[in-house]
């Protein structure tokens, strides 16, 4: 673990995987929460966690030296549910990939328990770790200029989803009618870092009706 000041009132916390980030953030978390640390921003990344607003930079940075961070215990009662539907044009290239049929992707992909690490790339867009590094993949070797949004993603580690169109290298094996951000939600972003995500496979709409189960901006459960 690495502290470097960050301008007069901040610390950028540098560690050695994503793992370790995700496990910091929750021991930070958890420490302002009990009134242990003063501190106005917290936000953690894929090998570092930045900490704005500290009254004595120095200080934490010392005493992070001696703290015992307990490894991330998953928040029991805290997960959003994402419908999703496996259709990706990557698809038969990610199960390729695996070595198994294109219905295994979708199998194991949404019998995985994800947590967002962090968000970052756009407003909305959560990195979701949980799968084995056995199924970790390449990005796509040409990106694509416009990634419809609600396209369901995998890229290295990492799961996630575009909340709206952009240009995009990530392997697309499905996609999701729920809504990543809407500025007129409170919160705007559905998913925030910490945040426990189950997919749930639908079945893709007919040309007479909608999908067996509905596409709707997930919920708690």
């Amino acid at each position: 673990m690495r502290a470097l000041p960050v301008g007069d009132g901040a610390l950028l916390v540098e560690v050695a995987s994503d793992e370790e980030a995700q496990a910091l953030h929750a021991e930070l978390l958890r420490r302002r929460a009990e009134g242990l640390l003063t501190v106005r921003e917290i936000v953690p990344a894929a090998r570092t966690v930045l900490l704005d607003g500290l009254d004595d930079p120095s200080r934490l940075a010392a005493d992070l030296r001696a703290w015992e961070i307990p490894a991330v215990v998953p928040r029991a009662g805290h997960v959003v549910d994402i419908p999703v539907r496996y259709d990706g044009p990557d698809l038969a290239d990610v199960a390729a990939h695996w070595g198994v049929a294109e219905e295994e992707v979708a199998r194991i992909h949404s019998g995985t328990a994800f947590r967002v690490a962090f968000c970052g790339f756009a407003p909305g867009f959560g990195y979701l770790t949980g799968l084995p590094p056995r199924y970790d993949v390449p990005r796509r070797a040409t990106p694509r200029t416009a990634v419809p949004a609600g396209s369901v993603a995998l890229a290295g580690p990492y799961t996630g989803v575009y909340p709206r169109s952009s240009p995009g290298g990530w392997q697309l094996i499905g996609t999701t009618d729920a809504v990543l951000w809407d500025h007129t939600r409170v919160p705007a972003a559905l998913l925030s870092p910490g945040t426990g995500v189950r997919f749930v496979p639908v079945t893709p709409a007919g040309p007479t009706g909608p999908a067996d189960v509905p596409a709707t901006p997930a919920g708690s459960a």
